[in-house]
């Protein structure tokens, strides 16, 4: 094996994106991502079964799409990685089965990896940007996580600060989105439609952000109060036959949510005494959460890290960008033996990692 700059397929199947990402070094060769998005739209959020379904159907031609892209033949891998977890149950087996196959067909080294440390790894595949320092601040934003995670080294030591005791930030976003009438998925539509809104309309509550949460909550997230007091707000107009000022309401809802996100992640930068702070997930394509993200942390001092957008969605090039990382650090291939786990926790990096 070429540990210097190994050669890598990874294969990302944790929610509805069929990712194929093949990385040399840390030089991305192909990020071919097949959605199954549209077929989800109808249902108004990811049905498990259907993802799992397009997965089965997506995989091959992708696999096909990265290699012809890359220019490189299966025969020519050092590795082939894949997600262990997080993510849905179905979806991650139908990825893993297809490594395990593809690996063993091939007698190629196979690398099992963590789904979210897999997102912090999409930053160093960015050629325009210096070296990640340790340690960071990673606040990872997708339709399925909110973590706010303390990254002292990519491939050994990955600490859990916080994360959502409820809805997602990008589960928040859907549901909302739903509830004014907007189509799936609702990220991009309430960006849409606060644009012409005003933020400081409407006072949503910011959950977890009193000061006795702050105590035994500090880092944790918590969207669901939020969508409720949403939804009674909009029921509330609706009742007395008032017109709900969509915009306005998404701009509220929307600055709410950037709100705690961007205060507890710079909360954490303060505390830990870390001047970096790294965004990831697709929730992250949000142009608000960017903006005031790098706003208030250049006035505290603190320097913001954002992949490129296309590498902040799931896809299996991180996957393949991370396991590039733990070859050339030395670390030995997973065994056959591990599964699916769906909720496999950001400090196992590596799983079913050779003796």
């Amino acid at each position: 094996m070429n540990r210097a700059e190994p050669l890598v397929l990874g294969i990302e199947t944790s929610c509805d994106e069929t990712g194929i990402g093949i990385v040399r070094g840390r030089a991305l060769l192909s990020n071919t991502i097949a959605s199954s998005m549209d077929e989800h739209s109808r249902y108004g959020g990811v049905v498990p079964e259907v993802a799992a379904r397009a997965h089965l159907e997506a995989l091959q031609p992708s696999i096909e799409a990265a290699l012809a892209e890359s220019g490189v033949a299966l025969a020519d891998l050092d590795a082939v990685a894949v997600t262990s977890g997080p993510g849905l149950a179905g979806a991650l087996m139908v990825g893993v089965g297809a490594a395990k196959a593809l690996a063993v067909s091939l007698e190629k080294p196979l690398y099992a990896v963590n789904h979210l440390v897999g997102h912090i790894a999409a930053d160093i595949l960015d050629s325009d940007a210096p070296p990640l320092e340790y340690p960071t601040v990673a606040l990872l934003v997708s339709g399925g996580h909110t973590s706010l995670l303390l990254v002292r080294d990519l491939t050994t030591d990955v600490e859990l600060l916080g994360e959502t005791m409820d809805d997602a930030a990008g589960e928040a976003f859907d549901k909302v989105a739903r509830l004014l009438g907007l189509p799936y998925p609702g990220g991009p539509e309430i960006d849409k439609a606060a644009a012409s809104g005003d933020p400081k309309a409407i006072s949503f509550p910011r959950g977890l952000s009193r000061a006795s949460d702050m105590a035994s909550h500090r880092y944790d997230f918590s969207f669901s109060g939020l969508k409720t007091a949403v939804a009674r707000w909009v029921e509330q107009r609706e009742g007395v036959g008032e017109r709900v000022p969509v915009a306005d309401v998404a701009a509220s809802f929307r600055e709410a949510v950037v709100d705690v996100l961007v205060t507890k992640a710079l909360a954490a930068c303060r505390d830990y005494g870390v001047p970096r702070l790294l965004l990831g997930g697709g929730v992250i394509a949000n142009r608000r959460l960017r903006e005031v993200a790098l706003e208030r942390a250049a006035a505290e001092g603190v320097t913001v890290r954002i992949p490129p957008l296309s590498l902040c969605t799931d896809n299996g090039a991180m996957i393949a960008a991370l396991t590039s990382e733990l070859i050339m650090s030395g670390r030995p291939p997973s065994t056959l033996e591990f599964g699916a786990d769906s909720t496999l926790p950001v400090t196992e990096i590596q799983v079913a990692e050779s003796a």
